[in-house]
């Protein structure tokens, strides 16, 4: 099996060593069997991924030689997932899909009817949670870009993090469904899209939503829940603009 490993110093073509340390280096060696003369690789999280081979391997650091430094593309369809905090692992169910999926950038939502809360020293332990679910995902699978984990957003402000997208909120009771919306909207490649939490976004969020310039959409099927509405829906986008 391939193993992906992230380094904190960036990589590039004058790169020649590197070392994997912390967890990673625990896990190369304890769990992956790393050894010294094993090739693996290595990534910086920002696009960038390198071979490496190993020269020496212990739980505490790894130090490879580097070969083959290159750069992935920009992926042809920018995502922003903004996912309403839910009770239970559901919320973090659905930015570990996403992060798979290829998703860009994370979004905590303090929403109405959000049963979790984050507040006071829960703000920057949630962040750092979600932060290292989207790294372990992003390791899971072999994506050379670590996700961006933002701090919370109110309703207020969804919609003002970022002006590059176009922006939908997924409501079963919308009339529009996301395929007519995405032709509508000229194929956007860069979308951001909102979830709500397990009890549904009130309608005086979808109003603050859409006065913001988001488009309320629906997924046709069954009611999915908060920890497969974004992930079902950024794979239809995927799939609608022609990246899968």
């Amino acid at each position: 099996m391939a193993n992906l490993y992230f380094v904190s110093e960036p990589l590039t073509a004058t790169t020649t060593h590197v070392e994997i340390v912390g967890d990673e280096a625990r896990h190369a060696v304890q769990v992956a069997r790393t050894r010294a003369g094993d090739v693996v690789e290595v990534s910086d999280g920002r696009g960038n991924r390198a071979d490496a081979r190993v020269l020496s391997a212990d739980k505490a650091s790894v130090a490879c030689s580097i070969d083959n430094v290159r750069t992935d593309p920009e992926p042809a369809m920018r995502v922003v997932l903004v996912q309403a905090l839910a009770k239970g692992d559901r919320d973090e169910l659905a930015i570990q899909t996403a992060t798979e999926l290829g998703v860009d950038r994370v979004v905590p939502w303090q929403a109405e009817r959000s049963v979790s809360r984050w507040s006071g020293d829960k703000i920057a332990k949630g962040v750092a949670r979600w932060n290292a679910i989207v790294r372990e995902a992003s390791k899971q699978s072999m994506r050379s870009r670590v996700p961006t984990v933002s701090q919370p957003v109110a309703t207020e402000t969804v919609c003002t993090i970022d002006d590059g997208l176009a922006w939908i909120v997924l409501d079963p009771r919308s009339e529009t469904t996301l395929s007519e919306w995405f032709r509508d909207a000229g194929s956007p490649t860069a979308v951001g899209i909102v979830v709500g939490p397990e009890g549904g976004i009130t309608g005086a969020e979808i109003g603050l939503l859409s006065s913001a310039g988001a488009t309320a959409v629906r997924l046709d099927g069954p009611i999915l829940r908060t920890s497969t509405a974004g992930p079902a829906a950024m794979a239809a986008l995927l799939a609608l603009g022609g990246v899968w």
